[in-house]
């Protein structure tokens, strides 16, 4: 008769006990908290009432969908979204083809080394602050020492009034955009690309020599996750883009850079009315879920 031995007793650790997942989370979830769903529940109950910061004595009553009417029906509202609208489809096509580009080219064999390089490269514009990315361009586009007029008349142009023109501000926050967001682009295309499996594009390379075929048929549904998420993370992003812009052009000349954000920026914190500025804020998370779904549901598809 075999002898069969026991298990071994598997005793608790004491420090842990039935608290201790809860003490690991409770610092992640008090933060998301108090900077994700606390304003926005703030937010929130701030756009059905009159909030006005700079008349405290009056109260702060509730007033329905007021707030709601009064954004819908002001005509500089509609002006800013629109412009942000013509911001956000004039710089990501540009993002998307260059970092596209540029994921083509990394992705390609050979040069270890500058590869290496250009990916350790790219990382530098994300990490820069919007802020920064706002001084940095209005030191390349001042008109007197500025980066761009000195490029420029290397080709014979004359200096140009970046910031102080209409077309010449929108282009500038454009370009300042493109640079810091189309090293994103290429990461995110870069880490679709690694998803195609190697013996399945080295036997399309094989059947055809056309790069459009082999982006087209086999890269190609490979990279639609991340083109999807790439599409929500900008269009967010785009849609609450202040810092940047601010710094630059603080919403100007005239309302050539007054993006929807910088917008109710000065509805909220210079005319004090947090209410109307709310309802901004709030239609604002609408129209980025709305788009969000809209990206996954006609772009997002898994590949088989």
């Amino acid at each position: 008769m075999t002898r069969t031995t026991p298990a071994p007793t598997i005793r608790p650790n004491r420090g842990y006990g039935r608290w201790t997942p809860f003490w690991f989370l409770a610092p992640a979830v008090l933060t998301l908290f108090l900077i994700g769903i606390y304003p926005t529940l703030f937010a929130l109950v701030t756009s059905f009432r009159r909030y006005n910061i700079a008349r405290p004595r009056d109260g702060f009553p509730f007033v329905g969908l007021e707030n709601y009417i009064s954004v819908l029906t002001d005509g500089t509202f509609w002006a800013s979204l629109f412009l942000t609208t013509k911001f956000y489809v004039t710089v990501l096509p540009v993002e998307i083809a260059l970092g596209l580009m540029i994921a083509l080219l990394l992705h390609k064999t050979g040069m270890g080394f500058l590869k290496s390089l250009a990916r350790v490269t790219l990382v530098v514009p994300l990490a820069t602050t919007y802020a920064v990315v706002g001084l940095i361009g209005r030191l390349i586009f001042n008109r007197d020492f500025g980066v761009a007029n000195w490029f420029l008349d290397l080709f014979g142009i004359g200096a140009l009034d970046w910031l102080g023109s209409q077309a010449g501000a929108f282009a500038a926050i454009v370009i300042m955009d493109v640079w810091q967001w189309t090293p994103f682009c290429a990461l995110i295309f870069l880490a679709g690309l690694s998803m195609v499996p190697g013996e399945i594009e080295e036997a399309a390379r094989l059947e055809t020599s056309s790069k459009w075929a082999l982006l087209k048929h086999v890269q190609l549904p490979y990279l639609m996750p991340g083109l999807t998420a790439l599409l929500i993370l900008r269009s967010a992003d785009v849609l609450k883009l202040f810092d940047m812009v601010f710094v630059m052009t603080r919403g100007g000349p005239g309302s050539a850079t007054d993006l929807v954000s910088v917008y109710i920026q000065r509805v909220g914190f210079r005319v004090f009315d947090l209410g109307t500025a709310s309802a901004q804020a709030i239609l604002l998370l609408i129209l980025t879920i709305l788009i969000s779904r809209l990206y996954i549901r006609v772009l997002y598809k898994e590949v088989n």
